[in-house]
């Protein structure tokens, strides 16, 4: 079995994307989109441009430090913003994404022709919160799609009970078989501590107490860029430690953009020894990460490939894409086949493990 371990449906983001705030997710665009490295460009002549319209870059982390510059959700996935007089876009879905949608019949006809049985539905609050649109691609297709449910990550220690309610139904009564949570979501709404303090315990206690595998999405929350990255691992190995029984899984790989060293990879120690945990499992999504960097198939990345199936186990490992994000740079197809066909030094079972068996494992799907 083909499973992407990590894949996205999205709801119209011209529409308020299940926030009451019809403006809430437009500013939550501006930001992801003014700090992302895709290049910005000039619409008249795709002269390189720059995000200063967009945003303070000194307080870059905060929605407080968006700028008005009728920022805009255009088409072809691409946004626009104005600035002295000048359109200015940002290509950040591939062109296909005409209608700034995608819903579960577009992802699951790439499935279809790409050779992939299932995927995991995943989460960020810039394309849409909520569960119910989730649940409702994963009620199309249930023997296609699975997904993780979402709390708003500002609302977690404030409002614990409420959180911890929307999970609960989510898994309870959504189907939805694990929770994503982004701790950068909480620098935006001004929370820069860390996420396992006190105030969050109430939150954590009720998450533990579902069963359920949780998928971290950690990157730097404030420069310094790779102390602060450390931070969150630092974060993560405490959380593991206080809960020993819940699964947990580092999406999108080890943070790769940070770790380039000439031709390759070199990966932090510190890094590594978060995987001491047994309960730590790693996705693989090389191309969204580093697409922009190498190109297809990529053999820059083989020997960290290898160290990682060494170092964690290919048990621990999975397989995912990014879609339909990361067909700016691969096709769905090129994602697949960067393993199946480019990892020599893996035997078929550990194949089999990363590019399906982990994940089917870790959501019971298995049986």
């Amino acid at each position: 079995m083909i499973f992407d371990g990590h894949a996205y449906t999205f709801p119209p983001l011209n529409g308020p994307g299940g926030f009451s705030d019809p403006d809430a997710l437009r500013r939550h665009l501006q930001q992801a989109i003014a700090v992302h490295h895709q290049p910005e460009l000039r619409a008249k002549d795709r002269a390189p441009g720059d995000n200063t319209a967009l945003i303070d870059m000194d307080d870059w982390p905060s929605l407080d430090s968006l700028k008005p510059s009728d920022f805009r959700i255009a088409e072809n996935g691409r946004f626009e913003w104005t600035s002295e007089g000048e359109t200015y876009f940002k290509q950040y879905f591939p062109p296909s994404v005409i209608d700034m949608s995608y819903p579960a019949n577009r992802l699951v006809a790439e499935m279809d022709y790409a050779g992939v049985d299932k995927a995991l539905l995943h989460r960020t609050p810039y394309l849409g919160v909520g569960n119910d649109f989730i649940a409702d691609c994963i009620a199309q297709y249930p023997d296609r799609l699975t997904g993780l449910a979402h709390a708003r990550e500002w609302l977690t220690h404030a409002d614990p009970d409420g959180s911890i309610a929307t999970v609960e139904r989510a898994v309870n009564e959504q189907g939805l078989s694990g929770l994503h949570f982004l701790p950068p979501q909480l620098d935006l709404y001004g929370y820069e501590g860390p996420w396992d303090a006190p105030e969050f315990l109430p939150f954590w206690d009720g998450v533990a107490s579902l069963r359920i595998p949780v998928f971290f999405s950690l990157k730097e929350r404030r420069p310094p860029v790779m102390e602060s990255y450390l931070q969150e691992v630092a974060t993560l190995v405490r959380w593991m430690e206080r809960y020993p029984d819940v699964p947990v899984v580092m999406t999108h790989g080890m943070g790769w953009r940070m770790f380039i060293e000439g031709d390759g990879l070199n990966i932090n120690e510190d890094l590594w020894s978060a995987f001491d945990n047994p309960n730590l499992h790693l996705q693989w999504l090389f191309p969204i990460g580093l697409g922009s960097v190498w190109d297809y198939p990529m053999p820059q990345v083989r020997s960290t490939i290898e160290d990682c199936v060494n170092r964690i186990g290919a048990d621990r490992i999975m397989w995912g894409t990014d879609m339909p994000i990361v067909m700016r740079f691969w096709t769905y197809r090129q994602n697949l086949d960067h393993i199946r066909e480019y990892t020599e030094s893996l035997s078929d079972e550990q194949r089999d493990a990363i590019l399906g068996g982990t994940v089917a494992r870790l959501l019971g799907l298995d049986r």
